[in-house]
């Protein structure tokens, strides 16, 4: 049996943070706020509603150009079959799905003790490759599998106070609260919107034509070659909204209180990765500046990958970006085709499949940001199919062409646009 949040309300429909046109307050109205778990404060946005309605019919100014074939009542065909794909599931997830997150958890946690334990004897090469890719592989899985998708409310509907969206902080130097605000509320109401979407680009780097060019693009491949790294810290710096706070729109109080969340953070995952395990290791076996190498190591490793997996789901050739009058008026159906459009899935083997924390079905992941990641994959099949019925294309290829077509434009945005 799941365990019981005595907190939580009973409802059929899940407590969502991420923003996805659902249910809530009228029939194109975003998803009702969701239970917050005892033990911690709600990230910002959440119990109000969400960035930016829906329209309930019609369509917006203009329709992205891989959509202008498309009817309004083609659209709203098209939202209803959506609609009822994300319901087939809602109606299906229960026991399963509850023990395979369960299941991630345990061996997760079991390959991260495992790690640290060989990391122990450090000085001794086998337990440091041993270590160090045990490690490696804990961090990507609670990343990608367990706090990415925890953090979206996917496992909400558990009632698990352990497993919940209000009380998860995930290993990763920004804190989840920030996190949730920057990515569940805003990247996911406005995806690729130019003007609208901070995460096209990061505000560090160009990666559309319709971003005016900078002298300082030129910079790009290099930039995004020092980000990969470092990804979970410069998370944590886009995360404090800088941009917004030059502008105004954020005051240097909400700065200061930012920062001091992020310190705090930052302090706790040092403690962890950086001092309690060398020092252990140095005061047992001597190994401690190995240790300190190897966790070194495995955060380098599990940030290079987290960046691969997100950059090629969000900007290789064919993932398409947006203008604000292409928004403008956009109904249920309308979002719902501009995530399709505007995402790019990676095809591979279960086992990639699970590393990317099922981000490898990035198309789905924006339709369905709150379904379960464990059934990205059967959805897909379904998705696939209304793409090719409806005319709309599904940007999906191998990692290595991914990957290769996403440094193909980073480099190219580097240079002006050619008239």
């Amino acid at each position: 049996m799941f365990k019981t949040n005595t907190h939580a309300k009973t409802i059929s429909e899940p407590d969502t943070v991420s923003w996805a046109p659902g249910r809530g307050k009228g029939p194109d109205g975003p998803p009702e706020p969701h239970t917050e778990a005892p033990g911690r404060r709600r990230a910002p946005g959440n119990g109000a509603p969400r960035p930016g309605s829906l329209a309930a019919t019609g369509s917006p100014t203009v329709r992205p150009p891989a959509a202008a074939h498309l009817t309004d009542e083609q659209v709203a065909d098209l939202g209803r079959e959506l609609d009822a794909v994300r319901d087939a599931v809602l109606a299906e997830r229960g026991a399963t799905d509850a023990a395979y997150i369960r299941k991630v958890i345990r061996w997760q946690r079991a390959l991260e003790f495992g790690g640290r334990t060989c990391l122990l004897g450090a000085n001794n090469k086998l337990a440091w490759v041993a270590g160090t890719a045990m490690l490696t592989v804990a961090k990507i899985i609670e990343n990608m599998e367990i706090g990415h998708n925890v953090l979206h409310g996917q496992w909400d509907w558990m009632r698990d106070p352990d497993i919940h969206s209000t009380t998860w902080e995930w290993d990763f130097v920004t804190p989840s609260k920030s996190w949730q605000n920057t990515h569940n509320d805003m990247h996911h109401r406005w995806t690729n919107v130019i003007g609208k979407d901070r995460d096209v680009g990061y505000n560090v780097l160009r990666v559309d034509r319709d971003q005016p060019w900078e002298p300082k693009h030129i910079l790009n491949p290099v930039i995004n070659a020092g980000l990969a790294p470092v990804f979970e810290w410069g998370i944590a710096l886009y995360d404090l909204e800088l941009d917004r706070v030059k502008t105004g729109e954020k005051s240097k109080a909400e700065l200061v209180r930012d920062l001091k969340v992020v310190g705090a953070k930052a302090a706790r995952q040092f403690a962890k990765d950086y001092a309690a395990t060398p020092v252990a290791a140095q005061v047992l076996t001597g190994s401690g500046l190995a240790a300190l190498l190897a966790t070194g190591t495995a955060n380098g490793l599990r940030n290079i990958w987290a960046h691969a997996v997100i950059f090629c789901g969000h900007f290789p050739e064919g993932a398409e970006t947006f203008t604000e009058e292409m928004v403008e008026g956009e109904t249920r159906g309308d979002w719902y085709v501009r995530q399709m459009i505007g995402s790019a899935n990676i095809s591979g083997s279960k086992a990639m499949h699970f590393m990317t924390g099922n981000l490898s079905h990035q198309v789905e992941h924006h339709l369905f940001p709150d379904l379960p990641s464990n059934r990205y994959a059967e959805v897909a099949v379904q998705v696939r199919e209304i793409c090719e019925r409806y005319g709309l294309p599904y940007n999906i290829g191998p990692l290595h062409k991914q990957i290769g077509s996403t440094w193909g434009k980073i480099f190219r945005l580097a240079l002006p646009n050619k008239a």
